[in-house]
């Protein structure tokens, strides 16, 4: 028989405890036909009584041999039946431990229930195989993409500085013109859309900034609700000349959120701004903030043009953008913001009828949580 390492009483979760006293498998397996036996063996004796003794002696050693045979033969049958398979299951399992996957056992071919726990083996260890490659190309993915996006932000880093320079000469050239421009002239309108397009580009260099030199959430626990107003607030002035109504329903009872004002509130006005885009005419954006999942939640929906299926997965992504005038890294950064309040975005759209947007912020960062514990 062999011997195993001491088990602990305890598993790693806790959830579970282990028999302080541990008897191997083949003497559970042996303990019934040794009984058996025993018991046979004495009613036996007691069946000889009436024979002479020579012959209940030579009944008795041939019945105790017949029993010591079996035994013997129970043995022989658990260690090549049972024994064998659960110590090569024991080893494969070892193996597996140590990070190596390529393993199968060998009773697999059996047409019994050891043969069906060895298939069962077998098929798992091929799944993980399969996962593991899955695993590995999409890290490989992940890091070349990373890798791509690391050089697309320091190009992005040292054209912005380069093209703000001069364009902050542009923007003060156009303000002198304006201001000596008469109050009549036609090229009032020109200085207007040139201010228009240099803010634009002022507002695509400052999210790629954003995007190639992220700096974390200054956290402090406030009103989520000013917060969302705020951005609201703002969102209407963009929409005073449009036939759309934002709509604003707030939690008065909602407990303070730890989060960066700042960031949270880019957020949501990048979010609002994309739902009026969305709407062609007339229209309502809602924005509601209430509790979700021991969460904070702020849900922006409006009832504009929706977004197709397939496009959704790829929203999120830096650079997709299925606006001709977009940067495609609005949404891409408000989601690295919610990331790193350990809170998450996620979007439900239909075509022709609108799309929401929901962001869950915890009410306290992790760090927070476990010093309170």
């Amino acid at each position: 028989m062999s011997s195993y390492p001491d088990r602990p009483s305890k598993s790693a979760a806790g959830d579970f405890k282990v028999d302080p006293v541990r008897v191997n498998w083949q003497l559970k397996a042996l303990l019934p036909v040794v009984l058996v036996l025993v018991a046979g063996l004495l009613l036996f004796t007691v069946a000889t009584v009436s024979f002479r003794d020579p012959e209940r002696h030579a009944i008795l050693i041939v019945a105790g041999a017949g029993a010591v045979v079996i035994c013997g033969v129970s043995i022989v049958a658990l260690a090549y039946l049972v024994q064998r398979p659960m110590v090569e299951l024991q080893e494969k399992v070892a193996s597996i431990g140590e990070g190596n996957l390529d393993v199968a056992v060998s009773f697999s071919r059996r047409n019994d229930e050891i043969g069906d726990l060895g298939r069962n083996f077998n098929h798992m260890m091929r799944q993980l195989r399969e996962s593991r490659k899955e695993i590995e190309t999409m890290h490989r993915t992940q890091m070349s993409r990373a890798e791509h996006l690391a050089t697309l932000g320091e190009l992005a880093t040292g054209l912005a500085h380069e093209i703000r320079n001069p364009l902050a000469g542009i923007a003060g050239v156009i303000e002198i013109i304006g201001r000596d421009l008469p109050a009549t002239s036609p090229a009032r309108e020109m200085v207007k859309e040139v201010r228009l397009e240099i803010n634009q580009i002022n507002r695509i260099l400052t999210d790629l900034l954003e995007t190639a030199r992220p700096h974390p959430p200054m956290m402090m626990r406030s009103n989520l609700n000013t917060t969302v107003e705020h951005a609201v607030m703002l969102a209407r002035q963009q929409v005073l000349s449009q036939p759309i109504e934002i709509e604003l329903v707030q939690a008065p009872d909602l407990a303070e959120v730890e989060h960066d004002s700042d960031r949270i509130h880019q957020v949501l006005l990048n979010l609002l701004l994309n739902a009026v885009q969305a709407m062609e005419g007339a229209g309502t954006v809602r924005v509601e903030i209430g509790s979700k999942d021991d969460c904070a939640s702020v849900s922006v929906s409006d009832t504009g043009r929706g977004i197709p299926e397939e496009q959704l997965p790829q929203i999120f992504r830096p650079f997709y953008t299925t606006r001709g005038n977009g940067t495609g890294l609005g949404l891409s950064l408000a989601r690295r913001i919610v990331e790193d309040h350990h809170g998450r975005i996620g979007v439900t759209s239909v075509v022709g009828e609108g799309s929401k947007f929901e962001v869950l912020l915890p009410f306290s960062a992790p760090a927070a949580q476990s010093e309170g514990a």
